[in-house]
């Protein structure tokens, strides 16, 4: 079986609670963004392919291919069979190969997503032996969003991201220019210079507001400590709205920038624009 992999951004994050262990909670508004990639309707080359066919091996085995020059066992697709396998000895002997296309460490859930459709994948070849909590136990283990791809709608979030609640919020029509700067930022990093604080509105909300009054209603808080760090990725939000976006804003922990336009032409017009920029790497024009 084959799987197209999306990825996701943030609608607002905000930081509320450092907590004992160490980790901090959050509230934010998960939306999945790539759905469309690859269509007629959006031909861009943005989804991670994951196949999984049977191997022939002896059951409880599997083998992993991927072009990623780093080794298997930091691959979280990797990481994602281990654990299904240790917890389901006698499943069916697997090939899983992954080619990626969604940029890592840009806080948009490329490699959660990955983990989490690896699960999924595993489990129906397995003939559904794990329940939806039991995929989800097991996707928390693997990163704080890996829960959400197994249900893949709009969706807040609370605690460190894995607590999720459905929202109707659907923002068909519009259009996305996801902007990858050549900066990278550590999840050390992003969380150096970040205060916690009550939050100031209430995410599962956001639909009932029009887009564009969202830049005045959510915020990434993430941007606080990283914007002064990187004054290049503050510099590429502000160009975002000079070009027509209706929203903007940092996603997850970065370093990912995204616009929301109203349509595809003003989309394509801005990433025209921010294509000279020399601290942009790449843009991604993605049907919402």
């Amino acid at each position: 079986m084959i799987k197209f992999v999306n990825a996701k951004i943030n609608l607002g994050l905000q930081i509320v609670k450092r907590r004992d262990d160490g980790y901090h909670d959050l509230q934010t508004l998960f939306y999945p963004i790539g759905l469309h990639a690859g269509t007629p309707g959006n031909p861009v080359e943005f989804c991670d392919i994951l196949e999984v066919t049977p191997s022939g091996g002896p059951a409880g085995t599997f083998e992993f291919l991927s072009c990623s020059p780093y080794p298997a066992e930091q691959n979280l697709v990797y990481r994602a069979a281990k654990l299904y396998y240790e917890i389901f000895p006698t499943a069916p002997a697997m090939r899983i190969s992954l080619e990626k296309h969604i940029p890592d460490g840009a806080g948009i859930g490329g490699g959660s997503a990955d983990a989490s459709l690896t699960l999924q994948m595993l489990n129906e070849a397995n003939g559904f032996a794990a329940t939806d909590a039991e995929l989800a136990d097991m996707a928390l283990k693997l990163g704080a969003d890996c829960p959400f791809f197994l249900l893949n709608t709009p969706a807040y979030a609370e605690g460190v991201g894995e607590r999720l609640q459905p929202v109707p919020l659907d923002l068909a029509g519009s259009w996305l220019l996801l902007v990858r700067p050549h900066v990278r930022i550590s999840t050390k990093e992003a969380f150096a210079g970040v205060t916690p604080r009550k939050s100031t509105f209430d995410l599962r909300g956001l639909h009932l507001f029009s887009v564009d009054t969202w830049k005045f209603l959510v915020h990434n808080d993430f941007e606080d400590s990283i914007f002064p760090q990187f004054p290049e990725l503050a510099a590429i939000k502000k160009n975002l709205y000079v070009t027509g976006a209706i929203y903007a804003s940092l996603t997850g922990s970065g370093s990912c920038l995204f616009g929301i336009y109203s349509s595809e032409q003003a989309a394509a017009q801005a990433a025209d624009s921010l294509r000279s920029d020399s601290t942009i790497q790449s843009t991604y024009l993605l049907q919402l």
